[in-house]
């Protein structure tokens, strides 16, 4: 699984994605690109977002539920709670203090 997280990430337009998905989550795939290319100036086909959803989608950053015609894409940010929780490690030594 983090396998497939990491390859998510690792594209800048998926990034992108993510990004518009946390400021607007339940959005349809023509919202989407428009978003990308009103506001990031991102030329990019509906196929290639749709393709770029699907990577998301099988990372599990991104879930669909239909209503009617509409496809809705919303952000779960549950995975990557679990990558940052595997490598975090409880702080019980207080307060840090910084050295000259």
């Amino acid at each position: 699984m983090a396998d497939d997280l990491f390859k998510a990430l690792a594209d800048s337009t998926r990034r992108t994605i993510l990004d518009e998905l946390t400021e607007k989550s339940g959005q349809t795939l023509f919202e989407i690109c428009s978003r990308l290319s009103m506001k990031h100036q991102l030329g990019i086909s509906r196929q290639a977002v749709s393709q770029h959803l699907a990577v998301l989608e099988a990372a599990g950053l991104v879930e669909t539920r239909r209503e009617g015609r509409y496809k809705f894409h919303e952000l779960n940010t549950a995975p990557l709670r679990q990558i940052a929780e595997r490598w975090l490690v409880a702080d019980t030594s207080g307060p840090e203090k910084s050295t000259p």
